[in-house]
């Protein structure tokens, strides 16, 4: 598997309209795009800095996974997204690893990234994230 860099790093936050005007305004970063990811049940906005983009994640409900992360945990870092270049491989290559990943097929994620998930157990306490660019 081949990590390409840092794709995004994932902040789950209670409303987005509340916790965006930090990163655009303030921070001055370059909105990207706001999209609803029914699948993952969250609303992300995306603010690219040229070298990671940082992803705000607003759950669609308390049965999702942002939205029992947030009851569990409050607003934080939800996960860091490594970009990588073949995800079908990176699935294969972690399986004969052993580590814990959270499904066996990637999933469409945010601006149409194929995405699986590492298992916070097998990476020292982090959700880890791998994305392929479409």
């Amino acid at each position: 598997m081949k990590i390409l860099g840092i794709e995004h790093i994932g902040i789950a936050v209670n409303d987005i309209d509340i916790a965006a005007p930090f990163w655009n305004h303030i921070l001055n970063i370059k909105h990207k795009a706001k999209e609803k990811v029914e699948s993952q049940g969250v609303l992300t906005d995306i603010y690219d800095t040229t070298q990671g983009k940082v992803e705000l994640l607003e759950s669609l409900g308390e049965d999702t996974p942002i939205g029992k992360f947030l009851s569990k945990k409050g607003p934080g870092v939800h996960h860091v997204c490594f970009e990588v270049d073949d995800i079908n491989n990176a699935i294969i290559e972690l399986k004969q690893l052993k580590i814990n990943i959270l499904s066996d097929q990637p999933t469409i994620g945010a601006e149409g990234y194929k995405v699986i998930f590492i298992h916070p157990k097998s990476t020292g306490g982090v959700l880890v994230e791998l994305a392929e660019k479409p």
